[in-house]
């Protein structure tokens, strides 16, 4: 596949935004229904995109080499998205969207510990700083210990989970069959659910609200997917910090909150020994490839 990252920053950006987007209106709907209903109709927009695909292309997507991997993985992306939305219930979707950031932290220790991947100690040094930048948000002691922080650090440690098994089903299972199983396995366990929480929707307005929530989330990730695609992932991967911004921009716009200055300082902090590590993966891996050409003389 060519290469054309100009286009792969657009797609990241737009992406990030429809996200943010998604994360402001599902923090509306939490206020007058259900935390299961609200993920529920959330991951049904990737499931119809999904699905529609498939029609469309008249292709079945969901052989895989690793059926026990990709079960797990749609499991962690349901535990992560159900807990990420507890969490929204209790705190600004700023925090939330901050605290987030420490999950590609995360991701660098379990891929030590799980992948085998060598971890320096200027790594390991960025990776503690950008966890005790998160008591900058969360600031315990200073105010009173909200719990929904914790689900928020919870819902970053699923994540970073299904992202180390990405990394290992990457070789033979394409992403549009990583998206078909967290789109099947994430609404079919949400669906169970649903007899029991469904509250009927109120308005005609809420309706809409819900389509277009549904609609924003599964563009949101086709994009990203379709990103990293057909673009250098060293390029597009640190503008997922943008929805930051994002989030910023519509919660001032609708509950005219804008992140404080503690908030601002934590998220700065992590998202900068997040783009730190991404550089030194990315000058070890180039340094390796160096070598091994080297030798290969």
């Amino acid at each position: 596949m060519v290469i054309n990252n100009p286009k792969g920053i657009l797609l990241m950006t737009i992406g990030m935004a429809l996200f943010a987007f998604a994360d402001t209106v599902a923090k509306l709907l939490l206020e007058n229904y259900p935390t299961l209903q609200v993920v529920f109709v959330r991951q049904l927009g990737l499931f119809a995109g999904v699905t529609i695909f498939m029609i469309s292309t008249k292709s079945w997507v969901g052989k895989t080499s690793h059926l026990k991997l990709q079960l797990l993985r749609g499991v962690c992306a349901t535990g992560s998205a159900l807990i990420f939305l507890l969490g929204l219930n209790f705190i600004p979707l700023a925090d939330a969207t901050s605290i987030a950031f420490v999950a590609p932290l995360f991701v660098i220790g379990l891929s030590h510990f799980f992948l085998d991947e060598p971890l320096g100690m200027r790594r390991w040094f960025a990776v503690i700083i950008g966890f005790l930048a998160t008591l900058l948000i969360i600031r315990p002691g200073f105010q009173q210990m909200n719990f929904g922080y914790l689900f928020i650090i919870s819902a970053a440690f699923l994540f970073a989970l299904r992202q180390i098994i990405s990394r290992v089903i990457a070789d033979t299972d394409v992403p549009m069959t990583t998206a078909f199983y967290t789109a099947y396995v994430s609404a079919g366990i949400f669906s169970l659910f649903q007899p029991f929480v469904w509250q009927s929707i109120k308005l005609n307005w809420d309706l809409i609200i819900y389509i277009v929530y549904a609609l924003s989330a599964g563009v949101a990730e086709f994009l990203v997917i379709r990103s990293l695609q057909i673009a250098h992932a060293v390029v597009v991967s640190p503008l997922q910090y943008t929805i930051l911004l994002w989030v910023s921009v519509y919660g001032y716009i609708i509950w005219g909150v804008f992140p404080d200055t503690w908030t601002v300082l934590g998220a700065s902090i992590i998202i900068l020994t997040g783009l730190y590590s991404l550089y030194r993966e990315r000058k070890i891996k180039n340094i390796g490839e160096l070598n091994s050409n080297n030798l290969g003389l």
